[in-house]
Formats: structure tokens, C-alpha cells, sequence
């Protein structure tokens, strides 16, 4: 669909008295940005990128100081990174893997991309009875390897490393994507495809992003391991793969896979997924506790036969709009689903992001959902109605284009934030489309 040219930032819309108020943290063109409730930029990290951004109890925030040059490296970034309020780092972490490119000094890195979690907590986001810690602790970082494993192909991969490091930096716990080839589920179409080509990436050395990992978390505390379901042990780690059409769980006791759905799952709820996000369990102490919560893309991804839309057998599935989708572990079935349709659209691509993107359960029972690929941040009702919505005013350069593209938000108690004093929630009523007009009488109604 169009979209118009010109069109407000900033925040839209807001209901106080519906939303779950607290402040949000999202990675920025200017760096980690945190807003309150009406938009007001109360906290800039300047420079400091995130793959995610996730604030901390006190006013710490996790990020990173750079990235590697794509040409050496795709989505790698150069460390991990903890600042206080005022960004000075407490905590760093970037000794995976010795890096020698032509360009540069050779030098550690991290190789983090997507995602990590502090000990403490399994998301990274707020869950009454439990935090991340912040002088201490494990942390659960996703990282890149590149490799050759003749199984898979005869050109170098980016694999996907899991690893687990205590608050000195030494590694604890490894878990390699790529040694788990045969529980994927890939039939021998698809390992043809792969072989041939593993979504070798154009730039970034022209290594193959077989899986390309979006997400790992630990399951935590949880009703189905209560009731004496090994495959959900609170210390196993969920992740998806958004290349693969995977969603699994790897034991942390053994390493193999315990659970999966994907690469070749349809059933008559949803219908499998395609380039899903943030695929992890809701954490114990908020609605929908143990369901599964995720961003399910829609775009392109998959491997499979070749079609119509797919000469090489790559990005085989296609679905031209998004869902919020929350899950059943046990029966598959949704519990609860955000579409366009649920929020009163008939064009299902006025809810569309194909890359990117998160949902994170409220408190309230309210959902925080981005819309990545427009920097569009909303808070919904169970009921679906937008409570709201922050549109990130922020862009920069990407392949060529100018966005304001945002990976993922997080909204906080205002408790993890002592720095932050004056509470800002005036409600925002959006003006009557209809008749507003840009340089014209209708104002914007501030309460």
C-alpha cells in the first residue's frame, strides 16, 4: 500500500489511564534513547548502539560501542557493553573471538548480534519477582562464528554461537547452531537448497546466513516444567532462527534440541511462521504466563522447492503482512493474535514490518509491540485498542535509503529508573483526521 510523504513523530496517542506507564528504551540514530510516556527524551546514551538496548534496575543500560565493518563481518557487534547513567562503562565483554582484518589492528570482539540476557531475568524485560542483576551475574550472549561444515555446504557459514559468560568475561557454556544440523528438520529439498547456496550475504566476507538467530532466551520458572515437562526445564534456552522458519528449545543439560516447530509446520491455527522475532516464553508473574509471545514477520524466508517467486529455492515463503502471535507450547493453538484486522483495518498490510521488530508482555496485560522496519512503537489492549503509540522521529542512512527502522523497545517500571523524578503522563488525543490539515486551525488536544 501508499503511504503518505509527510506524517507526525513522536508520540501520536496516549491514554493514561489504560496504558501501563512506565519509560521505554529503543536504539536510536542518536544512540540509546529512553522516553517517558509523552515522548519527552529524558536519557540519551550518545553512540551507544543496540542490538538490543536493555535498561538495567538503576538507570544502567546494556549496549554496545560500535559495530565491525560489514565488509570484514555482517551484524557483528564490537562488544558488549555496561554504562551507568551517566555512560560510563562498568561492564564489558568482547573477547569471543581474535578479529584480523586487513583494514585494522587485530583486536578482540564480541561478534554479539540480536540478543543476550543478564542473569536474573529470561527476557531482559520487567516481570514482577524478578530483575536482572547488575554488579554480578551470568550473561546469555548470541554471537557469530564462521566456520565450513560439509553437511550443510561447501562455502563458509555464519553459524550462530550461543555462549554463556560469568561477570570477568570468561566462557562458561557454548552452544554451536551448526552442530545440530540433522534436528533441524530439514527435508532433502531444502538441504539441496542450502548447500548450493546458505544465504550467502553480499557483503559481510560472503559467508552463508544459514539460520540468521534473531533471539535466545531461558524459558524461567514456568507451569509446564511444574507439571513435569522436561522439554520446558527453566534453564533450556528458546531462540528462532529468521532465515530457517524455525522456533526450538535446546536442552542447556545435554545441548540437543527438545522442542521445535518449523522449517515445514502448517496447522489449521496459524499456519507455520515466516522471518518471526523475538520468539521467547512470557515470563512467570504477568498474563499468559508460559505461553510462547512473537513477532511473526510475514516478507519472505524459508527454504524449499523452487516457485513463482523463488527461482533458487530461497525466501520460498511469502505473506504480505504481520501478527502478533501468543501461543500454546503444548497445543499450538493462539491464544491471542494481533493483526491489522484486530485493530480495525481491512488492508491486513496496514500491520506490516518484514524485518525486525518485537512484542513485550505488560504488566496490565497490555502488549508493547514494535513495528520495526517504521519505527512505529505501540501498546495495545487484550482487546486490541491502541492505548499508545510513538512514532521514532529519528533517521539515518541504511543501504542506501533513509529510515528510522527500530530493533526493539522495551518499556521499564519507573522503579529501575530512580534518575528519572518527574513523571510525565498527559494524555495525547489524536486530532480528527478528517478534518486536519498542516498549517491549518485543528490542533493537536493535549489534556
Amino acid at each position: 500500500m501508499g503511504y503518505p510523504q509527510i506524517y507526525p513523530t513522536g508520540i501520536t496517542l496516549y491514554q493514561p489511564k489504560k496504558a501501563f506507564n512506565g519509560l521505554t528504551v529503543f536504539p536510536s540514530a542518536k544512540g540509546a534513547l529512553l522516553i517517558d510516556m509523552d515522548g519527552n527524551e529524558v536519557q540519551l546514551w550518545a553512540g551507544l548502539s543496540g542490538f538490543p538496548n536493555k535498561i538495567l534496575p538503576g538507570g544502567y543500560v546494556l549496549g554496545s560501542t560500535g559495530e565491525r565493518d560489514i565488509k570484514q563481518g555482517y551484524q557483528d557487534e564490537l562488544d558488549l557493553v555496561q554504562v551507568d547513567w551517566n555512560g560510563n562503562i562498568v561492564w564489558r565483554f568482547d573477547r569471543t573471538e581474535l578479529i584480523e582484518d586487513p583494514d585494522q589492528p587485530p583486536r578482540f570482539m564480541a561478534r554479539q548480534h540480536h540478543d543476550y540476557q543478564r542473569e536474573g531475568s529470561t527476557t531482559g524485560y520487567y516481570a514482577p519477582g524478578s530483575q536482572p542483576l547488575v554488579h554480578e551475574g551470568q550473561t546469555l550472549i548470541l554471537t557469530h562464528e564462521n566456520l565450513y561444515n560439509p553437511l550443510i555446504s561447501d562455502k563458509k557459514l555464519l553459524d550462530d554461537k550461543f555462549i554463556e559468560v560469568d561477570w570477568d568475561g570468561h566462557i562458561t557454556w557454548q552452544w554451536r547452531a551448526s552442530d545440530h544440523f540433522d534436528e533441524l528438520g530439514f527435508n532433502e529439498n531444502q538441504k539441496n537448497v542450502l548447500f548450493r547456496d546458505p544465504s550467502i550475504v553480499p557483503a559481510g566476507g560472503g559467508m552463508g546466513d544459514w539460520l540468521h538467530i534473531n533471539s535466545i532466551s531461558t524459558l524461567g520458572p514456568n507451569k509446564w516444567y511444574d507439571a513435569g515437562d522436561e522439554r520446558f526445564n527453566p534453564d533450556n534456552i528458546i531462540w528462532d532462527s529468521r532465515n530457517a522458519n524455525i522456533v526450538a528449545i535446546t536442552s542447556r543439560k545435554t545441548g540437543e534440541i527438545v522442542w521445535r516447530i518449523g522449517p515445514n509446520f502448517k496447522n489449521q491455527t496459524f499456519n507455520g511462521l515466516i522471518g518471526q522475532h523475538h520468539f521467547h516464553m512470557i515470563p512467570d508473574g504477568l498474563p499468559g504466563a508460559g505461553n510462547f509471545l512473537a513477532f511473526d514477520n510475514g516478507g519472505w524466508a524459508g527454504y524449499g522447492p523452487i516457485n513463482g517467486t523463488s527461482p533458487h529455492g530461497k525466501n520460498v515463503e511469502r505473506r504480505d503482512f504481520s501478527r502478533v502471535l501468543e501461543i500454546d507450547p503444548i497445543t499450538l493453538d493462539i491464544k491471542w493474535q494481533y493483526t491489522a484486522k484486530e485493530a480495525g483495518y481491512t488492508d491486513l498490510t496496514r500491520f506490516f514490518s518484514p524485518y525486525i521488530s518485537s512484542a513485550q508482555r505488560l504488566p496490565n496485560g497490555n502488549t508493547l509491540i514494535t513495528e520495526g522496519a517504521d519505527g512505529r512503537l505501540i501498546e495495545v489492549t487484550p482487546e486490541h485498542e491502541t492505548v499508545w503509540e510513538y512514532i521514532n522521529p529519528y533517521y539515518e542512512a541504511f543501504n542506501g535509503k533513509t529510515l528510522n527502522m527500530t530493533y526493539r523497545a522495551y518499556r521499564v517500571p519507573y522503579s529501575w529508573v530512580p534518575q528519572v523524578t518527574d513523571r510525565q503522563e498527559l494524555a495525547i488525543n489524536p486530532p480528527d483526521i478528517s478534518t486536519y490539515r498542516v498549517g491549518g486551525v485543528t490542533k493537536w488536544l493535549i489534556n
